[in-house]
């Protein structure tokens, strides 16, 4: 077999076998196939693409590539979650109490924040002493005792995955749909649970910015999952506006204890219990309704924040800051940005890639991969798309421990938000949920 000829075929719009991928993906990461070739066939699935069962096939070789975790000493069933990435994105630490609550465990490897998304192990590490790397069986314990932990990415899983998405990101084929399910889904299916629910956004602030490309996406992880025997199920969900007010890292940890309190913004509530309710669907909980009805109780009786609580004390973090989240260090610097002599009307849109960009600006986020996060800086949004506004309005706050950095911040910002006399159409929260049906 050689890798000329499958990339032959595959450049004439062939089906591959599955003999034919797997010794692509083997002899890719073991270095017998040179970059060079890989990026010939990496242009020619761009432009061709796969088919189901192509797909299925190379994730589960890029899966095989590296470690599988065995999650089998964990008892009960476990679901992991994976969002596609987004601007004031912090639902797994309000969705993962809530259902480890109810007895569905939740052994979740998160990543940190990529480009203008933030990331989940970042907002963690916000809270003092709260440890994200431990020793596979520490984090086997933490989950069996507490029935969540969330910790960061570790062990050799996925490798193909690694060197696949380092050629991706110079050879112009990251906008592979194909390419993009198999990355995600190699990782989640190396991650070892038994059900995966996805959260696929979809907008200005999204990787993906149509919804027709989001609903395409989806599809092809949830036929992958359900392929390689994982019962899978995918939400659209819109990111043409950041979830929830806050944006950055202790800014963020704050909103997810006030939304498990019961006092979040309605957008990330309705949208955490939809993502709640859909994780206990697939542990078998129930029905989508019961299962919705399950979450929110959840939050009503205070059952999920005092998991929340379990999970950091389990993790080495000080619950103190959990109880009383007013002893996050504030930053040095703020800046009221607030709505200017001549506009009055409603915000029309929100640039939300933009304001991920800004909120990096102020130091929330790594603008180089070996910067130094600021967990204080971010920005807290007043208003909102669809908001009514006048002149003297508080846009929004600018945080930074960094003077120099609010300038530029701001400028961004600004160019973020448009503004229009005519209220907006409202655009859903979900677009669409899809499963094997």
């Amino acid at each position: 077999m050689r890798i000329y000829d499958i990339i032959y075929k595959k450049r004439n719009k062939e089906e591959l076998t599955d003999e034919e991928i797997n010794y692509m993906i083997q002899n890719y990461v073991s270095g017998d196939i040179p970059d060079y070739q890989m990026a010939a066939m990496l242009m020619a699935i761009f432009f061709n693409g796969m088919n189901d069962r192509e797909i299925s096939t190379m994730t589960n070789a890029m899966a095989h590539s590296g470690d599988i975790v065995d999650l089998s000493s964990i008892e009960g069933i476990k679901v992991d979650k994976h969002s596609t990435g987004g601007v004031g994105d912090k639902t797994t630490l309000i969705i993962a109490p809530i259902v480890a609550y109810y007895g569905v465990k939740v052994a979740k490897m998160s990543g940190r924040g990529l480009g203008h998304t933030g990331g989940t192990v970042d907002k963690m590490e916000a809270i003092p002493g709260l440890k994200t790397n431990f020793s596979q069986q520490e984090f086997f314990d933490i989950v069996n005792k507490t029935g969540i932990s969330v910790i960061g990415q570790s062990g050799n899983l996925a490798p193909a995955d690694k060197k696949l998405y380092a050629l991706r990101d110079v050879t112009a084929t990251v906008e592979s749909i194909p390419l993009i399910a198999a990355s995600i889904m190699s990782k989640k299916l190396a991650a070892g649970s038994d059900c995966i629910l996805l959260d696929v956004k979809t907008g200005s602030g999204a990787f993906m910015k149509t919804l027709d490309d989001s609903i395409s996406l989806a599809e092809k992880m949830v036929a992958i999952g359900e392929n390689c025997g994982r019962k899978t199920v995918a939400l659209i969900t819109d990111m043409d506006i950041p979830l929830g007010n806050n944006i950055g890292n202790s800014l963020e940890i704050k909103e997810v204890i006030e939304t498990l309190n019961g006092k979040g913004p309605k957008d990330l509530t309705e949208i955490s219990i939809k993502l709640a309710g859909n994780m206990l669907y697939l542990a078998d909980k129930g029905t989508i309704e019961e299962c919705e009805n399950m979450a929110k109780e959840a939050i009503q009786n205070g059952y999920a924040i005092k998991k929340l609580i379990e999970m950091v004390e389990a993790q080495g973090g000080d619950i103190e800051y959990i109880k009383n989240p007013e002893k996050f260090e504030k930053s040095k610097y703020s800046l009221e940005l607030l709505v200017e002599d001549n506009i009055e009307g409603y915000i029309e849109s929100m640039d939300t890639e933009g304001l991920g960009i800004a909120s990096t600006m102020l130091g929330a986020g790594r603008e180089k991969k070996d910067d130094i996060i600021d967990f204080s800086a971010g920005i807290i949004l007043n208003k909102k798309v669809g908001d009514k506004i006048k002149k003297g309005d508080i846009l929004c706050k600018l945080y930074t421990n960094n003077e120099k950095k609010i300038k530029e911040a701001k400028e961004k910002v600004i160019s973020s938000i448009k503004f229009s006399n005519k209220e907006p159409k409202k655009i859903p929260l979900i677009f669409a949920r899809i499963e094997k049906k």
